[in-house]
């Protein structure tokens, strides 16, 4: 998959250079070079409750609607965002966080064990594979599309990852946002849709209810 930077690196350069100043603003220079190595102190940015109100995370997961026994995989974890909220909602099921972050890793397992969420598995991942334990219903990836090197050979492989009839979605900041990463580091939705057509995939859904981003949904072509 990647670059030299860790999965959770989009988080920072949207959600947590904006948390860290007060509000989803612009992104700090210095932020590309910020270690993710202290993994307590980052779920200060990743997870505060402010970012509830652009993200709506709740939303998205009512929008993607998994059945009570779905396998999750949240590719580019972090802390555990989305991860913990999924859980919540497959009590039959099984949520794989990934990262590459040795600490965001580390930081996840003690978060699931000390929650006593017995359906979170905490994953380390490669830069060009997540390492999945078996095969997902839906596959989520938050801020970090624009991140993946090689993104056609890496969606290509990861279609052996999903279930018949499993998901990707890709949730990322929009062109036009006022806040999130640079906008040369941006890839719109368009450019998007081309990728995954050309690694395989059809878009099977959009919506559009996020302020801030947009919020696609694929499928492998039959």
């Amino acid at each position: 998959m990647k670059r030299a930077l860790p999965l959770t690196l989009s988080l920072a350069l949207s959600a947590g250079a904006a948390l860290l100043a007060g509000s989803a603003a612009a992104q700090s220079p210095h932020t590309a070079h910020h270690s993710f190595s202290g993994a307590e102190q980052w779920a200060h940015v990743f997870d505060d409750p402010k970012r509830d109100a652009w993200q709506k995370p709740h939303e998205v997961i009512e929008a993607l609607a998994p059945k009570p026994d779905a396998v999750i995989a949240d590719i580019g974890s972090g802390t555990g965002y989305f991860a913990v909220r999924f859980a919540n909602m497959v009590p039959r099921g099984r949520v794989y966080g990934v990262d590459i972050e040795p600490d965001m890793v580390k930081y996840l397992a003690e978060r699931a064990k000390r929650e006593k969420r017995d359906n979170v598995i905490s994953v380390a991942g490669a830069p060009d594979d997540p390492r999945l334990p078996e095969k997902a219903d839906l596959i989520l990836m938050v801020d970090v599309f624009h991140h993946i090197e090689d993104r056609e050979r890496y969606l290509s492989k990861l279609r052996a990852s999903l279930k018949p009839g499993g998901r990707i979605a890709i949730i990322d900041f929009r062109m036009d946002s006022p806040d999130g990463p640079p906008k040369a580091a941006r890839i719109a939705p368009q450019r998007v849709i081309a990728e995954l057509k050309g690694a395989g995939y059809r878009l099977a859904e959009e919506h559009d209810f996020l302020p801030e981003q947009y919020f696609l949904v694929f499928q492998p072509q039959a």
